[in-house]
């Protein structure tokens, strides 16, 4: 369901950037959509939770369905800031939705959680994946409105299956409240510069960056490949470093995600675009597992693990809602090379604090 739901939101980040007029926006505007479905989740996970264990997995992910397949027909159809704004608000509610839907099933049998989350998470890039590469296809033969109201039509497909749920699910979440925005730890600051240097600045303007020197329909192919990379990297780079980090140690081979991670930024800095990039996505996957095992290994037995996972995935999720936004408005004073290379450094510099802070 997640899969098929996340066909439109993949694709946007390819075509939005470089077709806005025909959206009705500014660069401007595109990065602020970009954002807004992500500023809506830092806010929502407590309020949808609560709805949750009123209403149920499968009343929630009905409603859920529905939002996805309307916000995504939207884009096809609506046009300029406030209809495009909407469809994204609506996203941003549906993925909330559908990550603790997810998770509650998961966590069901709990003797195997960690292979039947592996097992969703993988499942879930599918469809991004295949909305990047056959989408980005897609929008040179036709127009970019019309794919996405073709990709309304597999997107729909996701209702069915929400009402096919087992009825008597229902969720069963923690009942704490929901996370503060609270300061940032030192990991915290590396998770939301990587949020708003790859799902930002990099999202962004990696179209940008190949459509100088090719087609429009050519930059989209090229950039919308590059932007499944980050799927790919999530689906293939978690799992193994994460099994490499239980064997040989998480704390360095974070170090290392981090560094490479940088690299990539200054790949793309330099003019080495495809190479930085993919550099900088595969370790990007690697740090969704290598992150949490850090944060797990740091806290004492019997200490509450679930708050600082908490809060370094809202600070990331702060990050990779600023970074489109911010991106969009700084294009028009520097160029994509430069802001690569300005995340580069931050985040150079985001490792010496966070080695400073835990060294031995």
């Amino acid at each position: 369901m997640m899969s098929l739901a996340l066909l439109g939101d993949a694709l946007l980040y390819a075509v939005l950037p470089l077709y806005a007029e025909s959206f009705g926006l500014t660069l401007p505007w595109v990065g602020i959509m970009l954002s807004a479905n992500r500023i809506v989740r830092v806010f929502a996970y407590g309020v949808i939770t609560r709805l949750t264990h009123s209403l149920g997995v499968r009343r929630m992910c009905i409603g859920a369905a529905f939002l996805a397949t309307f916000s995504t027909a939207l884009y096809g159809f609506g046009q300029g800031p406030v209809i495009i704004l909407a469809a994204r608000i609506m996203w941003g509610l549906t993925y909330a939705t559908l990550v603790l839907a997810t998770l509650s099933y998961a966590v069901e049998y709990r003797e195997s959680a960690g292979t039947r989350i592996g097992v969703g998470q993988a499942i879930q890039r599918v469809g991004p994946i295949i909305a990047l590469f056959f989408g980005a296809w897609l929008v040179g033969q036709t127009n970019p409105n019309t794919v996405f109201i073709i990709l309304a039509i597999p997107t729909a497909l996701a209702i069915p299956l929400a009402f096919s749920l087992p009825s008597d699910a229902t969720a069963k979440p923690k009942t704490s409240r929901p996370v503060s925005l609270t300061r940032p730890k030192p990991i915290d600051v590396l998770f939301f510069l990587q949020g708003y240097g790859v799902d930002g600045v990099f999202a962004v303007s990696i179209t940008l960056i190949f459509a100088r020197d090719s087609t429009l329909p050519e930059a989209v192919m090229s950039g919308g490949a590059l932007l499944a990379m980050r799927h790919f990297g999530e689906a293939l780079a978690a799992p193994l470093f994460g099994w490499i980090a239980d064997r040989c140690g998480a704390r360095r081979l974070f170090v290392l995600s981090v560094v490479m991670t940088m690299l990539g930024f200054v790949g793309v800095m330099v003019g080495l675009t495809i190479f930085g990039a993919l550099i900088m996505l595969l370790f990007r996957g690697a740090l969704a597992s290598l992150g949490p095992t850090v944060i797990s290994q740091s806290v004492n037995t019997g200490e509450d693990v679930m708050a600082p996972l908490a809060r370094m995935q809202t600070w990331r999720d702060i990050g990779a809602s600023a970074g489109p936004l911010v991106t969009g408005f700084l294009l028009t004073v520097l160029s994509a090379e430069i802001q690569h290379g300005i995340v580069a450094v931050a985040l150079a510099a985001g490792l010496v604090y966070w080695l400073i802070y835990n060294k031995d």
